[in-house]
């Protein structure tokens, strides 16, 4: 799944290509919002906030639908919010749009088509797409804590976090990590490079660890990350050489040799993989058998592997389910 800064490069590219224009298309082909037509009005602006995306807009425009055929429900009448969410798979992409123009409507990965007179932006296989007043975002994403990445973290985000993670000190500090609630923005890969540049086991309970200076490091990474094309925490860009130990298990640890090692945080369905250095990160580690494990993580997702979002052990053969 994305983390929030590959979020957060996304919404900037959205910002640049859609913020201060007008909509000439807006396509959501989302079933409860098919029929929702958001052509004529402004972009205001395009932000982040952890793993969601908000694409702000001005109030509805007060002309007839472009096509001349049936009126369409103009969504909110005053400035409106657009929420998507990548979950595993999910992405923008943005093209010239007297290049490319208009993504076919057979295109079946296609969620949303944002267009303007210079650029269009293409939403793909996004796991959540909602429409509400701006006034009312708080009821997308007001349950979540602070975002690790915001402007405002050192005044006010960073302290509010803090708070939240003291509620909780027995859990282990890497299913605190995880945990949007307490904090928004950190994913599998931050989880495990912010705790070995720590020097922390994944399974220290919360309350025994720094948690500022953790999540400063985080913060630090996920704002580099932010920068860059893919998340890159070591400053290798050689192939598989880009993180110190997530992706990296049954490898030698990149500061002992020590080979890394991976195992659960969160019980399941929620389970994610955690990577470590059992010699490295000082604390409580899962028992295992100690036998080679396979890189969990290190392929591109695949629809019904297990090896990006389980422990399961990885499949010599995979088949895609077809279609129902």
């Amino acid at each position: 799944m994305p983390e929030g800064d590959t979020v957060l490069r996304t919404a900037q590219g959205l910002h640049r290509a859609l913020a201060g224009r007008i909509l000439t298309v807006a396509q959501l082909r989302w079933a409860e919002l098919g029929e929702v037509d958001l052509t004529g009005r402004e972009v205001i602006e395009v932000r982040a906030y952890g793993k969601h995306l908000l694409l702000r807009m001005g109030p509805t425009a007060t002309t007839a639908s472009a096509a001349g055929g049936p009126m369409r429900s103009r969504g909110p009448t005053g400035p409106a919010t657009l929420h998507t969410h990548l979950r595993m798979d999910g992405s923008w992409r943005i093209h010239s749009t007297p290049d490319r123009g208009i993504p076919s409507a057979r295109d079946h990965q296609v969620r949303a088509v944002l267009a303007n007179a210079e650029w269009t932006a293409v939403g793909t296989l996004l796991g959540m797409l909602d429409l509400v007043p701006t006034a009312d975002e708080h009821t997308l994403i007001g349950h979540l804590g602070p975002d690790v990445m915001a402007d405002d973290w050192d005044a006010v985000g960073r302290d509010a976090a803090l708070q939240r993670w003291a509620a909780a000190p027995t859990r282990p500090v890497g299913e605190a990590l995880l945990d949007q609630t307490t904090v928004a923005g950190i994913g599998t890969i931050y989880l495990a490079e912010s705790l070995f540049m720590a020097k922390i086991s994944p399974w220290t309970p919360a309350g025994e660890v720094d948690a500022g200076a953790l999540l400063d490091i985080a913060r630090r990474l996920l704002l580099r990350g932010a920068g860059q094309p893919a998340p890159n925490t070591t400053g290798d860009p050689r192939r598989n050489e880009g993180t110190y130990v997530h992706a990296r298990s049954g490898r030698p640890c990149r500061r002992c040799g020590t080979v890394v090692r991976v195992a659960g945080v969160r019980a399941a369905p929620t389970e994610r993989p955690a990577f470590y250095c059992p010699t490295c990160q000082v604390g409580p580690t899962p028992t295992d058998d100690g036998r080679p494990m396979a890189p969990l993580g290190s392929a591109p997702y695949r629809f019904g592997s297990r090896r990006n979002v389980g422990l399961g052990p990885p499949r010599t053969k995979s088949r895609r389910p077809r279609p129902g």
